[in-house]
C-alpha cells in the first residue's frame, strides 16, 4: 500500500524525534546528569531542530499539533537513561544522531517544499533541521558540537536535502524522493563516521 507524502513525513519524523532524543539523552548520561537532566537534554535534539524550523517557516510547531512527538522524546530520555550501558557498547550517539540527521534533513526539506517554498529555502530548512537541534544538545552538555568537528556532519544533511528538493523538482514519486534523500545523507554521514572524512580546510 502507497503512503501519502504526509504520513510519510510525520512517520519520519517521529523516528527523528526518537533516535534524536537518544542521543540526546546519552549525552546527558554521560556527563552525569540526574533522571531530569537526561530527559531535558533529550528533548534539545528531539525536537529543536524542528521547533526552528516551523517558526521561520511561521508554520504551526510540529509538537503542538502531534503531541505523541513528546512523549517520543520522552521515552528516548529515559530509553537512554535506564540501558546507556547497553546502548553504549554499541557506541549509539554518532550512529543514533545519523540516523536522526538523515531523516531530519529530509523531513525538514519537504516541509519546506509542500509550503510551496523555493530551491535553497528547501536546502536550508533541511540543514537547519537536521542539525540546529544537535548543535543545542552539544552547547548545553558542554562537549564539543559535532556540527563543528571535523568529520562531515552538515554537509551530509545538505546533500540529503539536495537529493531530495531535485527529485522533486523532476516530478519524481514523493515516497521514492524521501527514502532517497535519506539514503544519501545517512551514507555520507556513515561513510565520514568510518573513515573520518573532512572537507578541505583554510591553512595559514
Amino acid at each position: 500500500m502507497d503512503m501519502s507524502p504526509d504520513l510519510i513525513l510525520t512517520f519520519a519524523d517521529r523516528i527523528g524525534v526518537f533516535v534524536f532524543a537518544v542521543s540526546g539523552g546519552i549525552a546527558a548520561v554521560r556527563k552525569d546528569m540526574d533522571l531530569f537532566g537526561v530527559i531535558t537534554l533529550a528533548f534539545l535534539p528531539a525536537v529543536g531542530g524542528g521547533t526552528l524550523r516551523d517558526l521561520i517557516l511561521d508554520a504551526p510547531v510540529f509538537w503542538l499539533e502531534d503531541t505523541l512527538s513528546l512523549w517520543l522524546a520522552i521515552a528516548g530520555g529515559l530509553a537512554a537513561f535506564f540501558f546507556a550501558n547497553a546502548l553504549e557498547g554499541f557506541k549509539p550517539l554518532r550512529w543514533a544522531d545519523a540516523v536522526g540527521l538523515a531523516l531530519f534533513a529530509v523531513t525538514g526539506a519537504a516541509k519546506a517544499a509542500d509550503l510551496g517554498h523555493d530551491y535553497l529555502i528547501i536546502l536550508i530548512m533541511g540543514v537547519m533541521t537536521a542539525s540546529a537541534g544537535g548543535l543545542i544538545r552539544d552547547v548545553v552538555a558542554n562537549r564539543d558540537p559535532l556540527l563543528l568537528k571535523e568529520d562531515i556532519y552538515a554537509t551530509a544533511g545538505l546533500l540529503g536535502a539536495a537529493v531530495f528538493a531535485a527529485l522533486i523538482y523532476f516530478n519524481v514519486n514523493e515516497s521514492i524522493a524521501f527514502a532517497a534523500g535519506f539514503a544519501a545523507a545517512f551514507t555520507l554521514r556513515a561513510l565520514a563516521i568510518i573513515f573520518k572524512l573532512s572537507l578541505p580546510k583554510a591553512r595559514l
